[in-house]
């Protein structure tokens, strides 16, 4: 709880003076308004100014022995713990170079001795005041600041775990493994992040968008739940008319994932990026994928990731109806598509992270467990069909 300002609590006021008779006078003077600290070195003032109960105010003479005023001044504001702490100089230098001297270096009034008991009061309790005043800003700022990250933190996570969720959804219907989602995601983020000073990715490849294309990587198979279980189901090769359905997931996932953004209202960077994923990961760098047969640049950047991490995760990976190649086979099949199905640098980068990716694939494996539960939905959502 945040306490405003005008709290009953009394404020701790400390005076520097080398005289005993000024550090008696100022005490007897502010005593019943507020609790006195004494100091009569620059030295002391320093130590309590540092200490864990520090002084609201300090009333700091200039000319002292060893340490000056001044120099006590420029202290308190050069060290983090100090330099909110409101100095009023009060002194027997009059001239106005003295005076400006003192601003200068930060102190936020100056009182000529002989001093006006009246005016000293008044000045403490206006400057106590701002500075209370500012105490409570800053806390209250402070505070608002750490709403805000946490509130960020669960959306975040709100997010990530959504994603998750409506990723998991469609390779539930799919003859891959769930982790196949999960694999992907961080062979797109290390592939990125291997790319983030290439000249021709630069650009694009910011932390930022790599936080993105981590987020949005899930995604890029959620239009499989528009396609019917008997062609993704099945567990042979697709006929012709078949694989033109099955090529309308590219589609089918984007247009949902727009359709999501439409309802937010709003344009959100992730799903941007979703959507691209989504609509052009199935596209080869010489034109001959789906579904625009596009080539080279005019794929997305975060598409042609994608289409490294999908193909050798699909390689690598058991299913139920065939095994795994070995990490090396896969290696030779995706350099034989540099410049074909792949980006050219895409594929120099994955060779160059081969054990990063082997790391991720390990780390991700899908387990019997998996793959006899899949077989199991596989056999019962064909029997299904069949019966159709």
């Amino acid at each position: 709880m945040i306490d405003a300002p005008g709290s009953l609590e009394k404020a701790t006021v400390l005076v520097v003076d080398d005289t005993p008779d000024n550090l008696a006078l100022m005490s007897g003077l502010l005593e019943d308004d507020y609790i006195v600290r004494l100091a009569n070195s620059g030295e002391r003032a320093l130590k309590i100014a540092r200490s864990d109960t520090p002084p609201d105010l300090i009333l700091l003479d200039i000319m002292m022995p060893e340490m000056d005023g001044y120099e006590v001044c420029r202290r308190l504001r050069t060290e983090a713990k100090t330099r909110d702490i409101p100095v009023i100089f009060l002194t027997a230098k009059s001239e106005v170079n003295d005076e400006t001297k003192g601003f200068e270096l930060g102190a936020v009034d100056y009182i000529t001795k002989p001093i006006s008991p009246p005016i000293v009061m008044a000045r403490v309790k206006t400057h106590l005041g701002m500075k209370k005043m500012h105490d409570f800003l800053k806390d209250h700022s402070a505070f608002l600041e750490n709403e805000v990250s946490e509130r960020t933190k669960e959306i975040t996570a709100i997010q990530d775990v959504t994603i998750l969720a409506m990723a998991s959804l469609a390779e539930t219907r799919d003859s891959d493994t769930g982790n196949h989602i999960r694999r992907t995601q961080y062979y797109v983020r290390a592939l990125a992040n291997k790319l983030k000073n290439h000249p021709r990715f630069a650009h694009f490849l910011t932390e930022h968008n790599i936080n993105m294309l981590f987020k949005s990587a899930p995604l890029h198979d959620i239009g499989k739940v528009g396609i019917p279980d008997r062609i993704l189901l099945k567990p042979g090769r697709f006929e012709a008319h078949e694989m033109d359905i099955m090529k309308t997931h590219t589609t089918l996932g984007r247009d949902a994932i727009q359709q999501a953004e439409d309802a937010l209202g709003i344009e959100v960077g992730f799903l941007k990026m979703a959507k691209e994923i989504a609509y052009s990961h199935q596209e080869k760098w010489d034109g001959s994928g789906y579904p625009l047969g596009l080539c080279g640049d005019d794929i997305p950047i975060s598409a042609r990731l994608m289409a490294v991490a999908d193909v050798y995760d699909a390689l690598i990976s058991r299913r139920v109806y065939k095994n795994g190649m070995p990490h090396e086979q896969a290696v030779h099949i995706i350099i034989e598509g540099k410049g074909k199905h792949f980006d050219p640098d895409m594929v120099d980068a994955f060779l160059d992270l081969q054990e990063e990716f082997k790391a991720i694939a390990a780390r991700f494996a899908d387990s019997d467990a998996d793959i006899d539960k899949k077989a199991q939905y596989l056999e019962q959502a064909i029997a299904e069909q069949i019966k159709l």
